[in-house]
């Protein structure tokens, strides 16, 4: 069972393994901003995103992100 439940949060967050550097998105609080970096550990893929109103770099999970274009 413990695989099962492993197999359906993988599948679920591939449909977001779409995001590439470079690319522009919006966050779930309507900033625009850049994908810098694309990474994974051991939670899972998360986003690394430069807001265009700011030049820190923020760390966002896919769920969080739209794309624009």
């Amino acid at each position: 069972m413990l695989k099962q439940m492993y197999e359906f949060k993988r599948a679920a967050n591939t449909r977001h393994n779409n995001f590439k550097v470079g690319d522009r998105v919006k966050t779930n609080n309507l900033n625009d901003g850049a994908v810098v970096r694309v990474d994974r550990d051991e939670n899972g893929l998360f986003l690394v995103v430069r807001l265009d109103i700011s030049p820190i770099e923020f760390i966002y999970e896919p769920e969080e992100l739209e794309k624009i274009s």
